[in-house]
């Protein structure tokens, strides 16, 4: 008899205890927040999640989303596919997330997007394939707060033109990030008047890429233009110095920061000039997030401006809900494009914009990364930065919109 009375005791905690989380997960909005916290992207995932965490702190502080407290999930993509994968499945299946933010190499979003699909959850990203744009526009789940690798060729090529580069030779990785931004430069520098000398592939993960760097410079370029990262450009502007051949290089500016001219050498690195967006100085949104993201982190958003692209994701995705009164991924998506765009009221945070929305008024959220004016593939198109390595620092020499 006792042992019958304890069984159903048990039985009775436990349904209870069920229940409660049940009831919890009700009242509660999960995104799972997808960064590299480790590999290549590791410079920059750590502030990521710091900054997805203070924008879900605003929201939680303003209410929540429909009354429900987001809760962040964080997984470490590790910058490789496989992982990601992984991570993305756990999120999607154990965690039951309605949204993932923060994927940010190419290789990885790619990797992603199917399962987010299917899961008909939103992606939201900072990577630059352009094949992101067609799964974006077929899906209307898929939203980058970071320029495509189409804009960053434009850019490239206009940074190589006004430069007064007429011959160029190209290096990539062989990726979705590395491959479409030095396709859509040689498009572009081509069509302008310029000579691509040499197209070079190399695969990641090398201890050395000498016999794909002399094929770029027996070319005879003016500059080499890279689809690169961080660990592969170390290695191959070493590599390069130990030639002793003079040379420019241009560079996304993932690939080029302090960590790489520790490891070089401010000698070594002298002179590369290195692009990427740049956050929208100018917004109330960008002032009041860069004093709350150096505080939290003591680093400048400066020096990692993805951290502002993803709270801008974030801070979205969460004015688009309280725009459609619905967590339902299918519903809400469809407002993510009208609460970030004209012709609404400029709203410069999660808060001002609730306000607004429940008074009844059109919002045009103005973020801290860019205006955050998606278009119909879920892009969108910020100015860029071009910095030049000068005595062992990056400085910003000027600004392209493209």
């Amino acid at each position: 008899m006792r042992v019958y009375r304890r069984s159903k005791f048990l039985t009775l905690v436990t349904l209870a205890a069920l229940g409660s989380i049940a009831l919890a997960q009700e009242n509660e909005f999960r995104i799972g927040a997808l960064t590299p916290l480790t590999g290549a992207g590791s410079p920059y995932g750590p502030g990521m999640l710091a900054a997805i965490k203070l924008a879900v702190e605003e929201i939680n502080q303003a209410g929540g989303v429909l009354g429900k407290k987001v809760v962040v999930i964080s997984e470490d993509d590790q910058t490789d596919p496989e992982a990601a994968v992984r991570a993305a499945k756990k999120l999607i299946e154990v965690n039951r997330v309605s949204a993932i933010i923060g994927t940010w190499s190419s290789g990885v979003t790619m990797a992603v997007l199917p399962l987010t699909t299917k899961a008909g959850i939103i992606e939201m990203n900072t990577s630059g394939a352009p094949e992101i744009s067609k799964i974006g526009k077929e899906t209307g789940l898929v939203y980058r707060t970071q320029a495509s690798n189409t804009l960053f060729g434009v850019v490239f090529s206009k940074v190589a033109l006004k430069e007064g580069f007429k011959r160029a030779a190209t290096m990539a990785f062989n990726n979705p990030s590395g491959l479409g931004n030095t396709q859509e430069f040689a498009k572009n520098f081509v069509a302008a008047g310029g000579v691509i000398t040499a197209s070079v592939v190399y695969e990641g993960g090398r201890t050395t890429y000498r016999s794909e760097l002399e094929k770029a410079l027996s070319s005879k370029p003016e500059v080499i233009v890279m689809g690169s990262y961080l660990p592969d450009t170390t290695i191959i502007l070493k590599e390069w110095y130990q030639l002793n051949e003079p040379m420019h290089f241009i560079a996304p500016a993932w690939a080029v920061n302090d960590r790489l001219i520790k490891s070089v050498g401010a000698e070594v690195a002298e002179g590369v000039y290195a692009v990427d967006a740049v956050p929208n100085f100018g917004s109330k949104s960008y002032a009041r997030f860069a004093e709350a993201y150096q505080k939290a982190t003591g680093q400048k958003v400066t020096e990692n401006p993805y951290s502002a692209m993803v709270y801008d994701a974030t801070t979205v995705l969460a004015l688009a809900i309280e725009a459609a009164k619905s967590t339902d991924p299918a519903v809400f998506k469809k407002y993510i494009r009208d609460v970030s765009g004209p012709p609404g009221q400029r709203v410069y945070s999660f808060a001002e914009g609730v306000t607004a929305l429940k008074s009844g008024k059109a919002i045009n959220y103005e973020g801290a990364s860019s205006a955050i004016d998606f278009d119909e593939s879920g892009d969108v198109r910020p100015a860029f930065g071009v910095y030049k390595v000068e005595k062992g620092k990056i400085n910003l020499k000027y600004i392209i919109k493209p």
